[in-house]
């Protein structure tokens, strides 16, 4: 809420439109700063919330200062606080914010507090879109089914969503079926510039989601940050971030006709990472940002977590008002944004170099070098150009095993597997497609990609061609907009005839909610141990994460997933061979039936049109049968059910003090698991099917579930016991202990192999207290709080690695977990740690930001590392035991 009483600021306060006097903005112009002028766009977004909320307690005139002086300060490691306009939640994420929000009322109501209190103060959406899985595909009733799953598996988390929507304040939710999380942003969340409490501001927030900086592209800069980090936010704590480096990146150029969005997308993901910008903002301008429309923007901006920036900001220009006017927003609101947008000089074209801002680095890229191009088979920065795809996909076969590689020996190479699906026979080899998916966020918010792979289905259809039946075709559009241009265009039925027919309008085969591929498939992959494939239009493509038969996943646009879909192989190479005969015996190649870009613009400007938009979003939150006929209770203090296996109170609170506890060294501590490079949130905490031999299944058996009954890791988020011993249960985690993949660990005391959860509870039945050892990247991939509660639950105490994805780190400290780094140039390797140790970590009584500590060994040897608290405000999370402890000490306090 915008401060005036004590806003040392408050002078530049004055009306938009001198008509209306009660409509204000804080003026940063009148500031009189030549330094304004020069700051990124992304800065000023971040200048004028201090300005704003500049109160000389949790914001102060130096963070001002700080911020207008980026110039110098972005290089040395200032901190400055930030209060996003708004968070936004989907529902993997979400569910676990609000049982904490709802165990915090109770923890509250203990120590005497008003639970009342806790709501959000800051304006929350939270998006259900990653419960619903394929199981169903290829039928027109596709779709139905798997709503009907949907609400069948997860009744009980939204019934208590629909709990959370009525009893706390200022928190909307978005029911099932309504599209994904970031395109519903996109398309109808996004405000662009605020107006709220008499005050214009710029629209900004973070999101539990790390893809949360797709709405980067329409210039709302927004980005993803843990859980718990999102409820300290929502609660109106600001953000404690180092203000970062700026990255300047220029587009030049034209695109060609063949390229589309995703093959530029690919070339920038795989560019950024090379050229390194963890931690920084990256801000796309030059002439060549004026040929991108907003969702190819928002394409590129939603790839941010894999180049591994903070945020891909592309400033408000003439082309954000017009698809703002194309999504059927109210032509006042486009007037106010226009005019408060330039009357803070926020505003920006991209034809004029003399708007260019300062940057920490300029790099670019002329968009006519793109060519079409996938990514994979294990990670999003390893962009293969198709013409290479069959020689780099031979090259994998037999590579060493790791991310370019499956080690599968040479006289393996050609193996088939005869098999039989519906009667007819097929062979399976290497690089079979088996899962074929148009999905993600990333590409079905975009028209062009959207229509071009319809385009693409129209003319395979008319050319004689067709998707073997074995093959897991599937399309969920990001939201109903989606279908109905498919529809009213005309593509529609030729996708469904190719089997891609709309099975459900949510995160699904992207996420891990692939479904089941047929039994015969499964059984021939595993008897001729292939390397399968899995093709699908998303943003992630982890090992065990897409599905556990499809050891290669590749990462394509929409068009090419339906190409590679109709070839049934990843190892063809489209310039020499044919994508399939058409009956009469014609060889039918991709160039034949590739839609040029004009031709999909033209069908794009006839039916791509705002009244889409406005008829599928006024119903919104009220079109869904079974969410409104699902009973919620009101009450302030949720009734816990203690027979429910989706919704429990977790046990974060159970040993909480109103006074502070010292924190103390950490004596003796085993190793769980000792791990390598590019650990992900994946492989701490899947998202994915419930393995039927895993712990977790053992614990659902116990409570009477049948395995049919398990659903995934993702959907029972709301339940401690189940993430806890689904922490590390991925059966691709490499273990050096074990050196092999396998959700299991050595119990050191005992010498026994045991699945993760059972050794780390034996441990912890013995007192000993645990950390993990890793290497570089640590806790990359997805945003996932349970990525650091679950090891929390398991009594790990720290972790000591040789760098931290950003997110994941920032979690670990809002738990209480310690981020160790090992100094430059160390590694377990080069300091000659097996993991067999035990581990003694000296911690001080006076603790500052980053400081390095001693490790002592049982072996006698004592090494050194740093303390990853980055800021005095993660130090006193610490000090609190974690951020939600302190959020409620804070609660008692007022």
């Amino acid at each position: 809420m915008p401060q005036t009483m004590s806003n040392p600021y408050a002078h530049l306060v004055e009306p938009l439109d001198p008509q209306k006097p009660e409509n204000k903005f804080y003026n940063l112009c009148k500031l009189g700063d030549p330094r304004y002028g020069r700051l990124p766009f992304s800065i000023r977004v971040l200048l004028e919330a201090a300005v704003r909320n500049c109160d000389e307690f949790l914001v102060k005139k130096e963070d001002v200062e700080s911020i207008l002086n980026w110039k110098v300060t972005q290089q040395q490691s200032v901190e400055v606080p930030f209060r996003p306009a708004r968070v936004i939640l989907q529902d993997f994420t979400g569910v676990p914010a609000v049982v904490d929000f709802a165990a915090m009322r109770d923890a509250v109501k203990k120590f005497g507090g008003d639970p009342g209190k806790i709501n959000p103060v800051c304006p929350a959406d939270l998006v259900i879109d990653h419960s619903i899985q394929v199981d169903f595909s290829r039928k027109a009733e596709s779709l139905q089914k798997n709503e009907e799953l949907e609400f069948e598996r997860n009744k009980e988390r939204f019934e208590f969503l629909k709990w959370g929507s009525k009893a706390f304040r200022n928190m909307r939710i978005i029911p099932p079926g309504s599209g994904i999380v970031h395109q519903v942003n996109l398309e109808y969340l996004a405000r662009v510039v605020f107006e709220q409490d008499g005050f214009y501001y710029p629209d900004s927030l973070v999101g539990t989601d790390s893809h949360t900086t797709m709405i980067d592209g329409l210039g709302v800069l927004g980005w993803g940050v843990g859980g718990i980090e999102a409820e300290a936010v929502m609660l109106g704590q600001p953000i404690s971030m180092v203000l970062p480096e700026v990255i300047g990146y220029r587009l030049l150029g034209t695109i060609d006709p063949l390229v589309t969005s995703t093959d530029i997308v690919l070339t920038i993901t795989k560019h950024l990472r090379q050229i390194g910008v963890v931690g920084k903002f990256v801000e796309f301008f030059g002439h060549g940002v004026a040929r991108l429309s907003i969702a190819d923007r928002a394409t590129i901006a939603n790839m941010c977590p894999e180049y591994g920036a903070t945020a891909a900001f592309f400033p408000v220009d003439h082309i954000s008002i017009k698809y703002l006017e194309q999504t059927g927003r109210d032509k006042d609101k486009l007037s106010y944004i226009t005019r408060y947008l330039k009357a803070v000089g926020m505003f920006r074209d991209f034809s004029d170099s003399s708007q260019d801002p300062d940057f920490t680095q300029v790099v670019q890229l002329d968009l006519s070098t793109v060519v079409p191009c996938c990514s994979g088979p294990k990670r999003p920065q390893d962009k293969v150009v198709v013409s290479e795809m069959k020689k780099d996909f031979e090259s994998c076969l037999g590579a060493k095993q790791g991310f370019k590689g499956f080690q599968i020996a040479p006289e393996r190479h050609a193996a088939k597997v005869n098999f039989e699906y519906d009667g007819q026979e097929f062979v399976l080899s290497h690089g079979s497609v088996v899962i074929a998916a148009i999905t993600s966020c990333t590409n079905t918010s975009n028209p062009s990609v959207m229509l071009g792979a319809g385009l693409l289905a129209k003319k395979a259809i008319e050319a004689g061609l067709s998707v073997k039946p074995y093959v897991k075709t599937s399309l969920s559009p990001g939201s109903g907009v989606v279908t109905y241009y498919l529809k009213e265009s005309g593509v529609m039925p030729f996708l469904s005839q190719l089997g891609f027919e709309v099975v459900g309008y949510g995160c699904m085969t992207c996420i891990g909610n692939s479904g089941p591929i047929p039994d015969p498939v499964v059984q021939a992959i595993t008897q001729g141990d292939l390397v399968a494939v899995g093709i699908l239009s998303g943003n992630r493509n982890f090992e065990g994460r897409v599905h556990p038969n499809t050891r290669a996943n590749y990462l394509a646009s929409p068009p090419l997933v339906i190409a590679y879909a109709i070839a049934g192989t990843i190892q063809i190479d489209f310039e020499k061979e044919p994508l399939g005969v058409n009956p009469q015996g014609k060889e039918v190649f991709l160039r034949d039936i590739w839609p040029t870009r004009d031709e999909i613009q033209m069908v794009e400007r006839q039916f791509v049109i705002p009244a889409m938009f406005k008829e599928v979003y006024k119903k919104i939150e009220t079109v869904n049968e079974r969410w409104n006929a699902l009973k919620a209770p009101s009450d302030e203090l949720y009734t816990w059910d203690p027979k429910s296996t989706y919704i429990k109170s977790p046990p974060f609170f159970e040993s909480l003090t109103v006074g502070l506890q010292t924190p103390k060294s950490i004596t003796d501590a085993y190793v769980l698991l000792n791990l390598g490079d590019s650990v992900t949130t994946d492989h701490i905490s899947p998202a994915g099917n419930i393995a039927r031999n895993s712990p977790a299944a053992r614990y659902l058996s116990g409570r009477g579930l049948a395995s049919r009954e398990f659903n995934s890791y993702g959907s029972r988020r709301g339940n401690d016991a189940v993430m806890a011993r689904g922490t590390f249960a991925n059966t691709r985690l490499f273990n050096k202990f074990l050196n092999k993949q396998a959700p299991q660990t050595l119990h050191l005391p005992s010498g026994e192999t045991l699945d993760v959860f059972d050794a780390a509870e034996r441990y912890q039945q013995a007192g000993l207290p645990l950390i993990i050892l890793a290497g570089k990247e640590y806790g990359s991939g997805s945003s996932r709080d349970w990525a650091a509660k679950g090891p929390f639950l398991l009594g790990i105490k720290a972790v000591l690695a040789e760098s931290y994805e950003r997110i994941h780190r920032s979690n670990l400290v809002g738990m209480g977990v310690i981020p160790l780094e090992y100094l430059p140039e160390d590694t377990a390797e080069s300091l000659g740690l097996t993991g067999q140790e035990r581990y003694t970590i000296i911690i001080p009584d006076e603790l500052t930001p980053r400081m390095i500590v001693d490790i002592k060994l049982d072996t006698g040897k004592t090494i050194k590392a740093r303390m990853r608290f980055d800021t005095d405000v993660e130090l006193t999370y610490f000090h609190n035991g974690g951020i939600l402890n302190y959020m409620i000490r804070k609660m008692l306090e007022k």
